[in-house]
This record gives C-alpha cells, structure tokens and sequence, in this order.
C-alpha cells in the first residue's frame, strides 16, 4: 500500500471525523467521551499546530494526527499529539508513518520533546510502537483512564526528545 502523509484539507474533514469518532466511541484510547459533529471536526483539527492525513493513492484519508503544544509558557518545548488509523488498516504501519511523521513537525514547529499523556497500557500496538521508535516510558498512573464500559485501565506516558 503505497501512503503519503501530508497536512490535511478541507475535502479530508469527513473521513478524518469518521476516523476520529470511531476511536472516540470505542472508549479504549482517546479521553475524548463525545464524538464531533462536522462543525466540532473543522473546529477541532483546524485549531492544532499541524494537523495531517495518511492517504492511499486514490487519495482517501487512511489515518490522522494531532499535534499541539502539551503546556505553556516554560515548558512551552514541550508537544503532545493523538494518532488514529481507520480501524479496517490497523497493523500496517500506518500509525508508524504518522509518529515518524509528527516527530519531524514537531521538530519543524520549534518543539523538542513530544511526550504522550495518557497511553492506555492494555495498548499494546501503540506501546511497542514507541518504545521501538525510542519513546521511554515515564511511569505508570494507576487506573488514569476511564473505559467506556466505565471499568478503569492504567496509563503510561512516554516523551521523545527531538
């Protein structure tokens, strides 16, 4: 499958919504509880520090990320950033692709650290995937995320120097 990650358009907001609520509503991985009505997504992903798509060659958006500042002010340096990949594609390194990706704009907007706040630990994909991209684990917060079946899993952060 030949990908290209690029900064996301206007036409990419439908697929990219579709993407993001999945996750949203699986209630595994992001914080968010509620999904985005169309007038949230453009909102939502227009108000990132850089916002950008995996697409396939026909040009349909396969995976997404975020990528804002964590904080403010003296740890201003340091970024924070969401990945999701359309559920049909999971396992195909696409999530690889974006976080190579985001490191580079991160980079690219001035940051230099990316940390992750609140990896769900049973993630286990997404773990490995930062570890073997040279992520080291912080440590773990016991029960720090609620499920959406309401049952509690623990986080671990993870930051990067760039």
């Amino acid at each position: 499958m030949n990908i290209t990650v690029r900064r996301y358009c206007a036409n990419d907001i439908d697929q990219m919504m579709d993407i993001w609520n999945g996750i949203v509503l699986e209630g595994n991985a992001f914080p968010q509880e509620e999904p985005l009505d169309r007038q949230g997504a453009v909102s939502f992903f227009a108000a990132q520090t850089y916002t950008a798509v995996a697409v396939d060659e026909e040009g349909a958006v396969c995976g997404l990320y975020i990528l804002h500042p964590n904080n403010v002010g003296r740890c201003g340096h340091i970024c924070n950033a969401s990945y999701g990949v359309r559920r049909d594609l999971r396992g195909m390194r696409i999530g690889e692709r974006l976080v190579r990706d985001c490191m580079e704009m991160g980079r690219e907007h001035g940051f230099s650290i990316l940390q992750f706040n609140a990896v769900v630990a049973t993630n286990a994909r997404a773990r490995h995937l930062y570890e073997q991209l040279g992520f080291v684990q912080l440590g773990i917060i016991p029960k720090g995320f609620r499920t959406k079946n309401g049952s509690y899993e623990d986080i671990c952060p993870y930051y990067r120097q760039l």
